[in-house]
């Protein structure tokens, strides 16, 4: 389909569905009543049950747009009051990120509703050899998400998960040699693994599918993949452990846009409270699954978007991901919550105030600096102390630090980084490294 019929589809859309992505012309009786479950059980827990007391019935989109937007807080609270189970077979939790003390969690049943993602996404295929290299321990999802995906493909599959750099070589040679054709990581790792592979000078000639999740696409990917695996092409999935996954795209498909899932409703523009373009592009989401165990209802995961025309040539509207606009950053596949990585820093007896400063390197790698400015003279073992506090903890970022103790520094420094212009003192800092 030529680019000016889709951008004519687009606006046509635009016009009948404003901010809306939904695959059909309007709700279905099957998604009024699934709303109206959401909206009973959002009310039964005491906190919430003012805020949507006067709200529904719910019947178009329209009358949806006047539902109040859930943030992250809301939806944790309304998960302790009323912790789901699944119909069938395991209940799994899992994290969805949190501060050191208190993890985030999501709740699914056992498959991870993996059926709807292969039924429209063909990443994988009975004949492939797949690489699952997520990390799977302290209940983050994606390993486990990506299996479940692998068996409705009936494919061959190994559970490499983290991989030290001293051990690249010899895991990429093996994979070479079993003519591993599918490899599945966060975009970090896999920067991180086929960077190596392309300096080492091991080839993987039977790849032909890179799956990522988790992170925003690299492009320098792409640059290392034409050297090691030409064959190679990128297939990727958005969500969260709240939602889980919401859309995919497809090698055709620009690498930040995605098609929404049939079961996922996505909401682009909701009502900000300053009434800026950050907040108007803020995503939300509706989960229309009836399987959903967690009450997903204008959730807001902190994700920007804004609705497009996908390149692939599908003719329905896609969504084009902008970054995170709500204080969380994606380190290394996991995300880190600024202000309260800095809360718990602020707790550690000595120190007045830090910072935090990302430092992104050429080969891919990135280290956490944590910048201490200390309350008094005595600064002995306060770096110390502070890296305990980060990577000693149960939750949160620690499983980063504890698995690549390196990609964690704790600097006590006589001044943080600063505006010296306006004074003013970031919490968080980014540089670039050569």
């Amino acid at each position: 389909m030529s680019e000016t019929r889709l951008e004519t589809r687009l606006e046509t859309q635009l016009e009948t569905q404003p901010g809306f992505l939904l695959g059909t012309a309007e709700l279905t009786d099957a998604n009024v009543e699934r709303i109206a479950h959401l909206l009973d059980r959002l009310r039964a827990d005491p906190g919430l049950a003012g805020r949507y007391a006067g709200t529904g019935p719910v019947t178009s989109l329209s009358e949806l747009a006047g539902v109040p937007v859930m943030r992250k807080d809301d939806l944790q609270a309304a998960l302790a009051a009323h912790p789901p189970k699944a119909a069938a077979a395991a209940t799994w939790i899992f994290q969805s990120g949190g501060s050191t003390g208190s993890p985030q969690v999501g709740y699914a049943p056992t498959g991870l509703y993996m059926r709807e993602v292969y039924e429209n996404w063909p990443a994988l295929g009975p004949d492939d050899v797949f690489v699952n290299g997520w990390s799977a321990g302290k209940m983050w999802g994606a390993h486990f998400l990506v299996n479940a995906y692998a068996d409705h493909a009936g494919c061959t599959a190994m559970n490499v998960g983290a991989m030290t750099k001293d051990e690249y070589s010899a895991w990429l040679e093996f994979f070479a040699k079993r003519r591993v054709t599918a490899f599945g990581g966060t975009p970090s790792v896999l920067r991180l693994v086929f960077g190596h592979a392309r300096e080492a000078g091991i080839k993987l000639p039977d790849l032909r599918a890179v799956l990522f999740l988790g992170e925003a696409w690299d492009p320098r990917i792409d640059d290392d993949l034409a050297v090691v695996a030409p064959g190679a092409r990128r297939w990727g999935m958005f969500g969260s452990t709240e939602t889980w996954v919401v859309a995919t795209n497809t090698p055709e498909c620009a690498y930040d846009t995605w098609h929404p899932l049939p079961s996922q409703l996505v909401h682009v523009g909701s009502a900000g409270q300053d009434g800026s373009v950050e907040e108007e592009q803020f995503l939300d989401f509706t989960t229309l699954n009836p399987e959903g165990l967690n009450p997903i209802l204008r959730y807001q995961t902190g994700d920007a978007g804004e609705i497009t025309a996908c390149p692939c040539g599908d003719p329905r509207p896609a969504l084009k991901i902008l970054g995170r606009r709500d204080g969380l950053i994606k380190f290394r596949g996991h995300l880190v919550n600024v202000a309260d990585t800095l809360a718990e820093v602020g707790g550690v007896p000595g120190v007045a105030k830090a910072q935090l400063v990302v430092h992104e390197y050429a080969d891919g790698n990135a280290v956490l600096e944590v910048l201490a400015l200390p309350s008094g003279a005595a600064t002995e073992g306060l770096a110390e102390r502070v890296r305990d506090r980060i990577a000693g903890a149960g939750f949160g970022p620690s499983i980063v630090f504890q698995r690549n103790p390196h990609a964690l520094r704790v600097t006590v420094v006589d001044a943080l980084l600063g505006n010296e212009r306006t004074g003013k003192i970031p919490n968080l800092v980014t540089r670039r490294e050569s």
